[in-house]
């Protein structure tokens, strides 16, 4: 179990994919291992000490869960808070490629194949793609990633794509000394297109940072660049799992092996003003949630995101 630290912890509200408002509280945090072993909880207790001075509560991320919990409840003299609940997915890197391919059907692999092959005939008959793993390779990878993720939706309207300071190059480099860092790009031709970046911690390679070129949506150069990158991870044998860490999506779904019940969980302590934060943010969630389900049912959704993606 991993120790207990005090920081902001940030409250978005957002209408899809725009983040039109973010607060933060005050809070002791910390984040489950799922590869400690840590049993799934059972019952939903706060920490039995109090919080320390000018803190809000507690806030545990990546909660292995038995079940599903209601979003929102009273625990004690705390609100208890559950903003995020999914499947943790994962991959088990210990078998061997061949091996991990038989978890796919016939038609899934097909399509993979399918996707491969589309992309390699318009690269004009063979992949171009790079890893990158040395100190030496850390500031090449760093400056085609960038070229990629200032193009993409995530960078421009929630602010998470690959980060550009001296900080982060630093410690990729620092990593990449202590062999914990594998990074891909793929390419159109001398066009970077693609990127992933995972550290590793434990033996453990962490789903960090990815995106790609939004012109490049159709032809799928996400999928391909996993694809490639876990053949070689397989290959090399060295990290036991692959993390695709919080959040739940098709592309973790398709190529996890495994998946644990988690959840991110908030202990507030009760009183009017954060209860006003607190049920206002659930609101909005909800309200989001529900827009976006609306807009999905009259064939709106996706055409908003694309032009979120290139606004």
């Amino acid at each position: 179990m991993t120790s207990w630290r005090s920081q902001p912890v940030a409250l978005r509200f957002q209408l899809s994919d725009w983040v039109f408002l973010k607060l933060s509280l005050p809070m002791q945090v910390r984040t489950e291992n799922l590869f400690d072993g840590v049993a799934p909880v059972e019952r939903l207790e706060p920490p039995g000490d109090a919080p320390v001075a000018d803190t809000k509560g507690y806030v545990i991320r990546s909660l292995p869960m038995a079940n599903e919990e209601p979003t929102l409840s009273r625990v004690g003299n705390y609100l208890c808070y559950i903003p995020l609940q999914y499947l943790h997915c994962y991959i088990d890197l210990s078998r061997s490629f061949d091996e991990y391919v038989e978890k796919f059907s016939s038609k899934t692999r097909s399509t993979i194949q399918r996707k491969i092959r589309k992309y390699k005939k318009h690269c004009g008959g063979s992949l171009s793609w790079a890893s990158y793993s040395s100190p030496d390779d850390m500031s090449e990878f760093l400056r085609l990633g960038r070229q990629v993720s200032k193009l993409t939706y995530q960078e421009r309207l929630l602010d998470v794509g690959l980060p550009d300071t001296a900080s982060f190059k630093q410690e990729a480099v620092t990593l990449a000394s202590e062999d914990r860092v594998r990074a891909f790009i793929l390419f159109d031709g001398d066009k970077p297109v693609s990127y992933l970046y995972c550290p590793a911690k434990d033996g453990v390679l962490i789903y960090a940072y990815l995106g790609y070129d939004p012109d490049y949506q159709k032809m799928s150069v996400g999928t391909v660049l996993q694809w490639l990158a876990l053949e070689q991870l397989f290959e090399e044998g060295k990290f036991r799992y692959f993390d695709f860490t919080e959040g739940q999506s098709a592309h973790k779904r398709l190529f996890a092996t495994h998946q644990q019940l988690c959840a991110n969980v908030m202990f507030v302590k009760r009183g009017p003003v954060n209860a006003l934060l607190i049920y206002s943010h659930h609101f909005t969630d909800r309200f989001s949630t529900w827009l976006g389900s609306v807009l999905d049912r009259l064939g709106l959704k996706a055409k908003i995101k694309r032009l979120l993606r290139r606004a």
